[in-house]
């Protein structure tokens, strides 16, 4: 009896994704969530968002700090302040920002998705740094103008930083072709945030006006909780695809142990302060005029090259060059990558395979070999290992249909028996 009665209770089932299944009973339940979560979004969503608006709320109680001592700079409830002196500070203030903003969209734009974690930590860091200098302006009134001008240049740069990698993780948390769907949840949980802050900071500014050491020691509290939030957030984060800093540590542990680490595990050992400054010089994309002025060069350069990409090494200065064909895809990329990555390691320490190892012994040895031998015989050496690397990124969990290298626009095409001439 009571089976039957639980299946004329369960008209039906549904399931969304890779979900469970449930019933669709006569008296159903009248709770309320987010239509999809969490298979909707990536696993590392709730992790990050949690830490994300502890950053938030700490920022926005910095802020309130930092535009108090601003206004109090200006001139705001000074009768001898000149209105005209305070709206010149203003315009100089935002044109210097923006100016900022331009320059360095032109300069690092491209950067910023292939180190998305990386620039987010920057730009949180940076940012404290610019409420730091708001709240020390008055107190230097000569230097008022240019310390308010520099704040707000970095500030700038943090809005085009902050605005590029959230939509980097954005894309890689929508899990069900739901970015706007994320973006705007994100930005709503954002503005509540803000609001908690603006009410909190309402209660906290007369406490904290007519104590300037109390309002500092507040800002420094509320900053040091910031950074540590922003540093869960960003370790929080799991990407599977790869970016060089991730590559690199993923191919280390590949060559040494004949293992593929997993997203988990690259991401949790991705140096996040020091990712900005490699070893090794990895240039993908590079115009083939760069490394050629010969037609003997280009036949040196295309020697033992059936990839549809060609690499230059130069050892003395630990740089890797490499020219894409029309025809090189995100595996190709990676591939050639790869290949500028093992390069790398022949100068470094650690075990290699076999082959590897003889060929770092004769780099070791001195200039017997020119660079281009090298880089040739690396060739035949991956034609066995990168198969299999690949493979393993594939059964670890990493995207390989797609990456984050930083990858330049320069495309070119080559004969593979050049006439002779200069280029």
């Amino acid at each position: 009896m009571a089976e039957g009665a639980s299946r004329e209770a369960q008209l039906c089932s549904e399931q969304f994704g890779s979900g469970a299944a449930r019933g669709c009973r006569a008296a159903a339940d009248g709770s309320l969530q987010w239509e999809g979560f969490p298979d909707s979004v990536s696993p590392d969503y709730l992790p990050y968002q949690l830490w994300d608006s502890v950053q938030a709320f700490a920022s926005s109680l910095s802020g309130s700090l930092a535009t108090q001592a601003v206004l109090l700079g200006i001139g705001v409830g000074n009768a001898k302040a000149s209105v005209s002196a305070a709206t010149a500070t203003w315009l100089v203030k935002d044109s210097t920002g923006m100016l900022g903003r331009i320059v360095f969209a032109w300069w690092k734009g491209s950067k910023l998705d292939c180190n998305a974690k990386q620039w987010r930590l920057f730009a949180d860091i940076l940012n404290d740094v610019a409420m730091f200098l708001e709240i020390m302006a008055p107190i230097y009134p000569i230097c008022f103008t240019m310390t308010v001008c520099t704040s707000n240049l970095a500030k700038c740069i943090v809005s085009v930083a902050g605005g590029a990698t959230r939509a980097a993780l954005t894309m890689h948390q929508a899990r069900r072709n739901n970015m706007a769907d994320v973006s705007a949840k994100d930005s709503s949980q954002e503005t509540l945030v803000n609001l908690a802050g603006l009410l909190v900071s309402l209660l906290m500014l007369p406490l904290v006006s007519g104590c300037p050491s109390f309002s500092l020691g507040c800002f420094f509290f509320l900053t040091a909780l910031h950074i540590y939030a922003n540093y869960r957030a960003v370790r929080a984060l799991v990407m599977e695809t790869l970016n060089e800093g991730r590559l690199r540590l993923v191919l280390k542990h590949f060559l040494q142990r004949g293992e593929v680490l997993d997203p988990t595990s690259a991401n949790q050992m991705e140096p996040l302060w020091t990712g900005f400054w490699p070893s090794l010089s990895l240039s993908l994309g590079v115009p083939l005029h760069r490394l050629i002025s010969s037609v003997f060069e280009l036949q040196q350069l295309v020697e033992g090259h059936q990839e549809p990409y060609l690499l230059c090494w130069d050892q003395s200065r630990n740089r890797v060059q490499v020219v894409l064909s029309q025809m090189a895809g995100p595996e190709t990329i990676l591939r050639a990558a790869t290949h500028g990555l093992v390069l790398g390691a022949l100068q470094g320490d650690g075990p290699l395979p076999g082959e590897l190892e003889e060929l770092r012994n004769q780099v070791r040895a001195g200039p017997e070999k020119d660079s281009w031998v090298i880089v040739k015989e690396i060739h035949q050496v991956l034609d066995k290992l990168f198969p299999k690397f690949l493979k393993g990124l594939q059964d670890a969990g990493w995207q390989t249909e797609k990456h984050q290298l930083e990858v330049d626009e320069w495309r070119a095409t080559w004969p593979l028996s050049p006439e002779k001439k200069v280029l």
